[in-house]
């Protein structure tokens, strides 16, 4: 396999102009190989999950929607009329999000994004992933405090992989000490591509909250999903 690195773009371009429906691979050497539907990066709000479908309803105001993808998300809160900017790392994945009619979207890497504050930034679909490691966790709310408005939000989707591990009589979990259980790396593959590993972080509530407060944020639970999966919204302290 050659090394890419957009490989969603290439999979959405694909679907976008020949209704490719190839899906995307991922790999990781903690697990069995999963895939993507490329068809489901094209989703309605009906066919969002609940933990989705809330956030977007929460949104108002000046959205910043991190990691677009096709532009799912971006498109639902441009038809109710929010000004909203979609970001992508993917070059591939900023030309379908313009091509669906997305009006402002660019390919842009979120702790690159400067001198703009927003309202409210989504981050959804495992959107603690980009931050990688919880040592990042510091520059992460950092460089929120940059982009928020006094009263802006932040809603953020993740879970807690502790159903992963094998639990003792206490109910405790069997992980290693010398590193955090929700940090994986990631590969992707499509047709023939592969991208290079990258890290990809999962954070329990708990240990986002207690972050979140020393980093002068508050951190609220908004819906609980149906598998360790969770919606937060985190504000700025007043």
């Amino acid at each position: 396999m050659k090394k890419n690195n957009d490989i969603f773009g290439n999979a959405v371009l694909d679907f976008y102009h020949q209704k490719n429906w190839t899906n995307i691979m991922v790999h990781s050497p903690d697990f069995d190989d999963d895939e993507i539907p490329t068809a489901y990066l094209f989703r309605n709000f009906s066919e969002m999950p609940i933990l989705e479908q809330k956030a977007l309803q929460l949104a108002a105001g000046k959205t910043l929607d991190v990691g677009a993808c096709a532009g799912s998300h971006s498109l639902y809160l441009q038809e109710k009329n929010i000004a909203v900017k979609a970001i992508d790392l993917s070059k591939g994945a900023i030309e379908v999000c313009k091509l669906r009619g997305i009006k402002n979207a660019e390919n842009l890497d979120f702790f690159d994004v400067k001198n703009e504050q927003f309202d409210t930034i989504l981050m959804l679909m495992n959107g603690s992933g980009i931050i990688g490691k919880m040592k990042n966790l510091n520059l992460f709310f950092t460089h929120l405090k940059t982009l928020l408005t006094p009263h802006g939000k932040v809603l953020l989707d993740s879970s807690d992989l502790q159903y992963l591990f094998d639990t003792d009589e206490d109910g405790g979990i069997w992980v290693n000490p010398n590193k955090y259980y929700g940090e994986l790396t990631y590969q992707l593959s499509y047709k023939g591509d592969k991208s290079e590993v990258f890290d990809w972080l999962y954070i329990d509530f708990n240990s986002l909250a207690l972050t979140a407060e020393t980093n002068g944020f508050q951190c609220k639970l908004v819906k609980k999903g149906q598998h360790y999966d969770y919606l937060a919204v985190l504000t700025l302290n007043a």
